[in-house]
């Protein structure tokens, strides 16, 4: 990363000082250390950077879909040059092991960008129906908003499926974690992506993502972060009539059958929880077990949490980093202390940091049994390795304790796939994984009830950013 490029701001193809004087500082979360500062804009910044991008629109959604395919292209073998940066920059700014950083977070920001290729290489962007043309064109100029759980996953699920329908952009990244998205405007810019196409512009939700989502010159908000954040981007943009897509917090249900393999099942679903140290948003964070196998489960789940080794991102064999700050620190140790406070049985784990560890925002691996569907820890998202463990004395039970949730974005199911399936077709979810599947990016991703709208990944994640124009009387 160009470090002079941090205190700016990347607008109409060059980078540009911000109208804002205010600044803050990045922090390290496993050492809580600043390691750099960021400026963070305001309204005018946003004006800037949306007339940019609208007065790129007109152009750039005329070229040829084959062009901006190729561009594109250009911008995957950028990023995929500079793959040891952008792990350095995420294993920095948010305490991803290096590990992980390299092999979940960089692969993320490739897989998607590969795999929105090829949808837009196999779709059919015009078509007739009897008489009329159905054609698929760009939307207009689209705000973004990203999340810093999973950074490049959240950038090029938008930033690719918006340059590939033909659409300008200005994305504001989290300014928790925005060196990572400060290095995907300098590939962008590298890759030649037309002055204007992308903008991006560092800065606070209530300041920067509040402006984009009210715009009236932004045709359509894509917004990644917390139901709570979510319903006020909807509100703001609610006046204009503007396009929202929204994927948004969940409570993942993890049903294991009565036939499944118990170990194979409770250790995949810890693993499954705790990766990212707890904070996604689709982890199996509810696990239902049968009654009569609770206390092997917990004796399975208990060595898996202890086996996980938190500790100094640079680390090779750390597989757990610290939570991203002091407010998520603060926030699990509040619901962990809820957990035990209501009665749930408080398998490893618990309250402080892990054993060795003194500075950091490190959470203790925790497991908590017994745990019945009224407590704050079965309802609330936590967002950091806790898993919860609920009993259940029939498989109907156990469907309508995973489905009573206002979140609906993902869900599992462990068992024998001829008894699984009917299970996946009753939950209420975005996403239902059968026996913890290989990351499929070409599925739609996104959320029933409060976890969202619209779906991500591949065509869908195209076709979110689209108009569908019909041209009736085409053919006739």
């Amino acid at each position: 990363m160009t470090s002079a490029n941090i205190l700016k701001f990347y607008i109409n193809g060059s980078w540009v000082a911000p109208f804002s004087q205010t600044r803050m500082g990045v922090e390290n979360p496993a050492t809580e250390e600043t390691v750099a500062e960021v400026a963070l804009g305001n309204a005018a910044d946003v004006d800037r950077a949306v007339s940019a991008a609208r007065a790129a629109f007109d152009a750039y959604t005329a070229w040829p879909v084959a062009d901006r395919i190729a561009l594109v292209q250009r911008v995957l073998a950028i990023y995929n040059s500079r793959a040891e940066d952008f792990a350095q920059a995420m294993s920095t700014e948010m305490g991803a092991p290096i590990t992980w950083a390299r092999e979940a977070q960089v692969w993320a920001g490739q897989v998607h960008i590969e795999s929105t290729i090829k949808a837009a290489q196999d779709m059919a962007w015009e078509y007739d129906r009897g008489t009329t043309r159905i054609i698929h064109e760009g939307i207009g100029v689209c705000a973004l908003i990203t999340p810093w759980n999973w950074p490049m996953n959240q950038i090029a699920c938008k930033v690719a499926p918006a340059l590939i329908a033909g659409c300008t952009m200005v994305l504001k990244p989290s300014e928790i974690a925005p060196l990572s998205g400060i290095l995907f405007a300098e590939v962008c810019h590298a890759a030649g992506v037309p002055p204007g196409v992308f903008n991006l512009v560092n800065g606070t939700g209530l300041d920067v993502g509040a402006r984009m989502a009210s715009h009236p010159q932004v045709d359509m908000v894509s917004f990644t972060g917390s139901t709570r954040a979510g319903t006020a981007v909807a509100a703001a943009a609610a006046p204009t009539v503007k396009r929202v897509a929204q994927e948004l917090g969940g409570k993942s249900a993890n049903i294991i059958l009565p036939s499944a393999d118990l170990a194979a099942a409770v250790k995949g679903g810890v693993e499954g929880c705790f990766g990212n140290t707890g904070q996604s948003c689709d982890a199996p964070t509810r696990m239902f077990v049968p009654r009569n196998r609770h206390d092997e489960a917990l004796a399975v789940a208990r060595a898996t949490a202890e086996a996980a080794v938190p500790g100094d991102p640079q680390a090779e064999s750390t597989t757990m980093g610290p939570l991203i700050s002091k407010a998520q620190f603060d926030k699990v140790q509040h619901l962990i202390q809820s957990g035990i406070a209501e009665g749930a049985v408080l398998v490893t784990g618990g309250l402080g940091r892990p054993a060795g560890l003194n500075r950091g925002w490190f959470a203790k691996p925790t497991i908590f049994g017994g745990v019945t569907d009224d407590m704050t820890v079965a309802r609330e998202e936590i967002f950091g390795p806790v898993l919860v463990i609920l009993p259940y004395d029939t498989v109907d039970q156990a469907v309508a304790s995973a489905n009573d949730s206002p979140y609906g974005l993902a869900a599992y199911v462990s068992g024998p796939v001829a008894e699984a399936i009917p299970v996946a077709r009753k939950l209420r979810a975005g996403t239902v994984n059968l026996n913890y599947p290989a990351w499929d990016t070409f599925a739609p991703f996104g959320g029933y009830k409060q976890s969202g709208n619209g779906r991500e990944y591949a065509d869908w994640g195209i076709h979110d950013f689209c108009e569908v124009k019909g041209i009736v009387g085409y053919s006739a």
